[in-house]
């Protein structure tokens, strides 16, 4: 009786140690930015203010990660409020018809040492794609509260003309190329 009690608690063990595990990003020290370039020589940034973010992985360097994010549309700020209507109008985001954008991951495969290519499915706008960004996992540590925090970089780029974003304005206007970059802290669920 005593061996089948130490084999069912070394099962239960195993089984939470590589229970999947719950991670929700922290507001206060995330940020989702982007980088288009106006007519060929000043790039401009921006932000999504509202945006949340979760990820859901069994394993403790994150091989298995399954990122999810929606953003506020009618959140993107540029620090000009001229351009940031245009932007949440029906030439851009059009943020009545689309509210949000949302990413799912699909794939991750590790590169290197905190490392890996993230692939996933990027919505805006209505439409759907495939897309992969570089990710840089950027560790653990124990965090206020007695749980643990991690670190992550998103980078990548989009094409917006993938999304319909702002078709009327070329790309010597504005870049069809759209730089991408997540810099995030989730904190461990319960």
């Amino acid at each position: 009786m005593k061996k089948l009690f130490i084999i069912a608690a070394a099962a239960l063990l195993n089984t939470a140690a590589f229970a999947q595990t719950t991670w929700n990003v922290d507001r206060a020290h995330s940020k989702l930015t982007f980088t288009a370039t106006h007519l060929l020589v000043s790039d401009v940034d921006g932000e999504f203010k509202d945006f949340s973010a979760s990820i859901v992985a069994a394993k403790p360097d994150f091989s298995d990660a399954k990122f999810t994010l929606t953003a506020n549309t009618a959140s993107v700020n540029t620090g000009v409020d001229q351009r940031d209507g245009h932007l949440k109008s029906a030439d851009f985001f059009d943020v009545a018809n689309f509210p949000t954008l949302t990413f799912t991951t699909t794939g991750v495969t590790k590169v290197s040492d905190n490392k890996y290519k993230l692939n996933g499915n990027l919505t805006i706008h209505g439409v759907t794609k495939p897309v992969a960004f570089d990710l840089w996992y950027r560790g653990t540590i124990a965090g206020m509260g007695g749980k643990p925090d991690a670190g992550f970089q998103i980078t990548g780029t989009i094409k917006r003309a993938d999304f319909n974003l702002g078709s009327k304005f070329g790309n010597a206007m504005i870049s069809d190329e759209i730089a991408v970059k997540a810099n995030g802290e989730f904190g461990q669920a319960k």
